[in-house]
């Protein structure tokens, strides 16, 4: 059984102008769109809850298979699927933000219209939805399907069209680039206060008795603990290069070390996602041991470790 939380360490910490109590958050698109891991963890003792991404107009995602088991994660291809923005809104922010959770949105979109489209629904959201983030890791039909991320001037077309949310926002980026840092800067520049880093690395699965791919959708994204040095060397980097950049860091963290170690790269939170898949109580556990971890090495506040390997 995992170890009740101590008190001594001063968790807080803040990503732009947003203060959370601990660093500690659910990761977009594997905690549904709700109050889904409430039947397993304390919503309202994490940092925030992040839900899954969200456009504008239902969506009906991917064809089935959607997900595939690997050695150390797995590949996903669920394509995004989703009620839409004011469903959510009506019929599932209630019972989230009922668990006493803070909640960031997250909202994507084809084109530069959907993302504004997306944000000017969650204008009038309740104060409980305290960021934005901004899901660029999508394609875009404006420029040939490349994904927005993949372009500094589409990063910045796409932040600064969702800024009608009136929110906080914080920009999910790809590291399926040559230069995320660029990325990152054009993202803050045009308006977001943060960046989240990084989404799933590109992946493909292929069953080799029937010659066929195994997901639905082709290839997909590879999450878990084989992409977590990926996501420490994204976050170490884009640190290194805007060191006054808010970064949330995630991918792979199933262990409070992992936490640790994004921290200590120069994130100011982190997020936890596939580990939820194999275990829904990882978020809560993930939290647990970084505190434990802080009160063994004597670090009396967690914002001692963010960005400590630059010295």
């Amino acid at each position: 059984m995992t170890r009740r939380r101590r008190s001594a360490v001063d968790l807080s910490t803040r990503v732009g102008s947003v203060l959370l109590p601990n660093p500690v958050l659910t990761a977009s698109g594997t905690a549904g769109h709700g109050d889904e891991l409430g039947a397993y963890v304390d919503l309202g003792s994490l940092g925030a809850v992040v839900v899954k991404s969200l456009s504008a107009d239902p969506w009906p995602g991917n064809p089935a298979p959607r997900v595939h088991e690997t050695p150390a994660g797995m590949i996903n291809s669920v394509g995004l699927q989703g009620p839409g923005v004011q469903h959510w809104l009506d019929e599932e922010l209630p019972a989230v933000l009922a668990t006493g959770a803070r909640v960031v949105a997250s909202i994507w979109g084809t084109t530069v219209e959907d993302y504004a489209r997306a944000a000017a629904m969650l204008a009038g959201a309740p104060a409980g939805v305290i960021a934005v983030e901004v899901n660029i890791s999508c394609p875009n039909h404006h420029d040939r399907n490349r994904m927005f991320a993949h372009s500094p001037a589409s990063t910045a077309e796409a932040i600064a069209a969702a800024a009608v949310c009136g929110r906080p926002m914080w920009a999910k980026l790809s590291p399926n680039v040559a230069d995320l840092a660029a990325i990152a800067a054009a993202a803050a520049e045009a308006g977001a206060e943060a960046v989240t880093l990084i989404n799933t690395v590109l992946g493909m699965a292929i069953d080799v008795e029937t010659r066929t791919r195994r997901l639905g959708g082709g290839g997909g994204g590879l999450s878990g603990p084989a992409i977590h040095p990926v996501a420490v060397r994204a976050v170490h980097d884009v640190h290194a290069a805007l060191p006054e950049l808010p970064i949330v860091g995630v991918g792979g963290v199933a262990r409070g070390v992992d936490a640790v170690e994004l921290l200590m790269a120069g994130a100011s939170a982190v997020q936890v996602g596939t580990a939820s898949f194999a275990d829904p109580r990882s978020v809560g556990r993930v939290l647990v041991e970084l505190d434990h971890w802080c009160a063994d090495h004597g670090v009396r506040a967690v914002t001692e470790l963010i960005g400590a390997v630059h010295g």
